[in-house]
């Protein structure tokens, strides 16, 4: 019942009237769904934040719910979350930073614009959770006085602080001109289980405990400061044979190195490292090339994926590295003479790399739906501008091979949809497809209600025939009884049936009804049974 409530809760023709009588037994997802409708009347927002926490902390998300509604001593995470809006009033903020629980205070911490005393006063918390959640977005100022606290993690946290100083973030990177760091997770006395275990000592690879020096923390705090893009590259630079893996792995991320960093990072011992590299625009093609012979499959499809790739050396890679049907950068810059050069003379592997551009010139997409590949022409099937007849055709072609593809395609009309839904044995994925599809009509969206995932789909769909959608109120799944009562098509008495049991319901209304008896017409298919329409 609760699944056709979240349902009856988001649908966008529920009335008013509805609204209010569903307010009060509103409970978790359904109270959720009600407070992401974009119809709530002043009151009724009022009266669902009165009712449920969550829901109330995604009005005041939403901006529907104001501090004005908000007593911050009653509703202290609503009042937290207008905070993080950006939408409290400084009082908030420096009534929470003397709350004794030091988690209200983390969460304060997270807030922007914090008033100048009440960051101060963060950044002296004892709990240094508290203090660590501030330096993550300090403003410059705070932050580089936050680099010189004793906790080696609060460091960290400005380490990744993207307001912090350039300055900073290379003192922080090198450890010149800061007074070595007292603490950590791993030694600090204040430090929770859970906080100690990021870096215990007794875990593969985490070395042996704090050396005094908290070496663990001072490696965490350079790969926070190799990923961001604050940290000036210069400084970096010579971190590129650092023992960490991760600290490595970072800078190969980066796109503003020397190219010598780049050329050594593409020798690491690491795939993924490489692999960094070999998807970083910053590198050039004579290191392209290099790459291009490396014997890992995640480094090749990594190069595949960059946006300068030469064209021969893609083939290369197509031909010998599953890249997946994704669109690359490379061949949706390639110019039309590129593409019909493609098109001409690629292997199978290239052209169907070409079809997933799906803003082809009218020619390269004919003479791939043409194609006699059946992985082409799978991969051109979704392309805007294909008439019916050329879909038809690459259907009779290839067969079920292209039906899920040729289903997406969104020209497809309807008649070709009912076809394909009706093929036996079903294809899954077309019918999939089908489900979502805008042109789908009453007789293809049938077929579609046999297959679990497509089901949820057609009951949303606004071709679904009425007494159709009626019966699929008491589908065994809950997901498409939840879409069935989400459809706006869905008729006022049913509604209200739905919602007679309810407490709050008007007397005399009598109990909720067994919807296969008084919500459906006589005929009606039962959900999933695939009889045509009449």
């Amino acid at each position: 019942m609760n699944d056709v409530l979240e349902g009856l809760a988001a649908n966008p023709s529920l009335p008013s009237g509805l609204v209010d009588r569903l307010i009060p037994v509103a409970r978790e997802w359904v109270a959720i769904a009600l407070g992401e409708r974009t119809d709530l009347r002043p009151a009724q927002v009022l009266a669902l934040a009165a009712h449920d926490e969550d829901a109330a902390t995604r009005l005041a998300r939403s901006g529907l719910l104001t501090a004005g509604d908000v007593d911050p001593v009653a509703r202290p995470e609503v009042a937290l979350v207008l905070l993080d809006e950006g939408a409290g009033p400084p009082g908030w903020a420096r009534l929470f930073a003397a709350d004794p629980d030091a988690s209200t205070r983390r969460r304060l911490a997270a807030c922007p614009a914090l008033p100048p005393e009440v960051a101060e006063a963060l950044a002296a918390d004892p709990v240094i959770s508290v203090v660590v959640e501030l330096a993550l977005e300090a403003p410059p100022a705070l932050a580089g006085r936050l680099a010189r606290h004793p906790h080696a993690e609060v460091r960290r946290a400005v380490a990744g602080n993207e307001n912090a100083p350039p300055a900073v973030l290379a003192a922080l990177a090198t450890g010149a001109g800061l007074p070595p760091a007292t603490s950590c997770l791993v030694c600090g006395a204040d430090s929770t289980p859970s906080e100690r275990e990021l870096y215990q000592p007794d875990k593969p690879g985490r070395g042996n405990g704090c050396d005094g020096v908290h070496a663990c923390t001072l490696t965490a705090t350079l790969y926070a400061a190799a990923a961001n893009p604050a940290t000036p590259p210069e400084v970096l630079a010579g971190f590129a044979g650092h023992d960490s893996s991760g600290v490595r792995w970072a800078l190969a991320d980066r796109t503003d190195l020397p190219a010598e960093v780049y050329a050594g990072l593409a020798g690491d011992p690491v795939p993924g490292v490489r692999a960094a590299v070999a998807r970083n625009p910053a590198i050039g093609e004579a290191l392209i090339r290099a790459l291009a012979a490396d014997r890992d499959d995640d480094v090749r499809r990594a190069l595949a994926h960059h946006p300068r790739v030469p064209l021969d050396v893609l083939a290369e890679l197509a031909e010998g590295t599953k890249i997946g049907t994704v669109p690359l950068p490379r061949i949706a810059a390639a110019s039309p003479g590129e593409l019909a050069e493609l098109v001409a003379s690629a292997p199978a592997t290239v052209r169907a790399l070409v079809g997933e551009r799906h803003d082809l010139p009218p020619a390269v997409r004919d003479a791939l739906a043409a194609d006699p590949d059946t992985k082409v022409a799978k991969a051109v099937a979704p392309h805007p501008g294909l008439g019916e007849a050329r879909l038809r055709g690459m259907v009779a072609r290839h067969g079920v091979a292209v039906h899920a593809r040729v289903a997406a395609n969104p020209d497809a009309p309807g008649a070709l949809l009912a076809e394909l839904a009706r093929h036996d044995p079903p294809v899954r994925r077309a019918l999939r497809a089908i489900a979502e599809h805008p042109h789908a009509t009453a007789e293809a969206l049938l077929p579609c209600l046999d297959d679990t995932r497509a089901a949820r789909h057609a009951a949303a769909h606004p071709a679904l025939p009425p007494r159709t959608l009626l019966a699929l109120l008491t589908h065994p799944d809950p997901r498409v009884a939840e879409a069935a009562a989400a459809h706006p098509a869905l008729p006022r008495e049913a509604m209200e049936a739905l919602m007679a049991g309810l407490p709050g319901h008007p007397p005399g209304s009598g109990g909720r009804p067994e919807p296969a008896a008084e919500l459906t017409e006589p005929g009606v298919p039962e959900p999933g049974v695939t009889r045509p329409v009449s």
